[in-house]
């Protein structure tokens, strides 16, 4: 059976996905219409749970419910490819596809990162290549992650959005609301031991607070199954190169979680 912390996984899931209801056809079959006897063998766990009715305000009749039907992929990267694909080239979900951006900005890395970075939303150079962090802050994160004995390959980069905003503004609430769950479900596909959420942004996002990033840098937070630190983001250190001295102290601590296995 599925115990109760699975099956809300996968209603948090489909809350980010944005699906609030439930249906009442063949896949959601009440109890007293038991499903016929499958020609083989079933291999799907079923969960049993009262639900309520459709347009009504309390519990209706206990339900049958099928397991979701989420596609389950041999590896992490064909799960990330078939996200990218469900974004699609051309979404047009929020705003920010006529807004005059160029294209996706999906993510990249190794899908099975001990350590994934999180900032804010594509730039100039970002939203012509359509890779993250590929300017002077992406060439000085890269710096950061080797200074730790990794490569840019051994870890995961993405951002909070996938669009570059006009004039490289901060991204907007319904903006973010359109494509933060695509964020979550990349980290929920790669599974990181760390995150790093690199500047008040993305930190503010992720930890939905308005704490400023000076009074939660430094500190660690337990963030979907991973310890997520935030950190400034590599453009400020371009401007502020005293804070550097910050930031290599919450990488040293990136690398002692990472070689204490947690």
């Amino acid at each position: 059976m599925v115990d109760a912390d699975q099956l809300a996984a996968h209603l948090e899931f489909f809350k980010e996905l944005g699906i609030d209801g439930m249906r009442r056809d063949s896949i959601w079959r009440a109890r007293s219409e038991p499903p016929p006897a499958p020609a083989e063998p079933a291999s799907a766990d079923v969960v049993t749970r009262a639900v309520p009715e459709p347009g009504g305000s309390g519990p209706g009749d206990p339900l049958t419910i099928a397991p979701p039907a989420v596609p389950l992929f041999a590896t992490e990267e064909e799960a990330l490819r078939a996200l990218r694909a469900d974004i699609g080239e051309e979404c047009s979900r929020c705003k920010l596809h006529s807004l005059g951006r160029r294209q996706i900005v999906f993510g990249v890395g190794n899908p099975n990162a001990d350590l994934m970075f999180v900032g804010e939303a594509p730039g100039a150079d970002e939203d012509i290549q359509g890779e993250p962090f590929v300017g002077r802050a992406g060439q000085l994160l890269t710096k950061i992650i080797e200074a730790i004995g990794l490569r840019r390959e051994d870890v995961y980069i993405a951002n909070v959005i996938k669009c570059r905003p006009p004039g490289n503004r901060n991204p907007e609430p319904d903006e973010v609301q359109q494509c933060q769950p695509f964020l979550f479900r990349q980290i929920d596909i790669v599974k990181p031991k760390v995150i790093v959420a690199l500047g008040k942004f993305a930190a503010q996002c992720l930890l939905e607070t308005d704490v400023p990033i000076t009074r939660i840098r430094g500190r660690e937070f337990a963030y979907r199954d991973a310890i997520l630190i935030p950190t400034y983001h590599p453009a400020y250190l371009l401007r502020t190169p005293s804070a550097k001295r910050d930031v290599w102290e919450d990488m040293k601590r990136v690398r002692a979680i990472l070689d204490d296995g947690k």
